[in-house]
């Protein structure tokens, strides 16, 4: 399926009937809390298969998936998903290697978070994406709100460094 920026792949809360692979694009994923504050808390690329915390079992969809772009997903039923989990030997470790792959880009964003001006933050951010946006600017795909949360700063912050560049 294709979806195109500002579409929903799947909602907070949502049962979970399928799980996404994404072939190419890219998604913001937000989770609104009982206070009222929205987080934007990962961002989802091409090869990932989501949601993780569902991969092995089902659970309610943790947050709400929007595309940042065009992009192209397969849909897979997760009955299909999971018998083939049972089934098939090789299965758990191609779920291993797509966890630790998520691990790995967690790690990598904790440490974009720790070193550090907000200036240096906010370029290893946007040469990141544009690895997985091809050539899309950092504010084409997000609001300075969102920019603020992943790099851990106020969205007045990075209204001032985008001023300078």
């Amino acid at each position: 399926m294709i979806l195109h920026k500002g579409e929903t792949l799947f909602k907070q809360g949502d049962s979970g009937e399928y799980l996404y692979h994404i072939k190419s694009g890219l998604f913001k994923v937000t989770r609104l809390h009982v206070n009222g504050n929205m987080v934007l808390f990962n961002i989802l690329y091409a090869g990932e298969t989501v949601p993780h915390h569902s991969l092995i079992t089902p659970k309610e969809a943790h947050g709400t998936a929007i595309a940042l772009m065009r992009s192209e997903v397969e849909k897979i039923p997760v009955n299909d998903w999971y018998r083939e989990l049972r089934e098939d030997p090789k299965k758990p470790l191609e779920i291993a290697l797509l966890l630790q792959e998520k691990v790995r880009f967690m790690q990598q964003r904790l440490d974009h978070l720790t070193i550090g001006t907000p200036a240096e933050r906010l370029e290893l951010l946007s040469e990141w994406l544009n690895d997985y946006s091809h050539g899309v600017q950092v504010t084409d795909l997000l609001t300075q709100e969102e920019i603020g949360q992943l790099i851990g700063v106020r969205r007045e912050t990075i209204n001032r460094l985008l001023r300078v560049h």
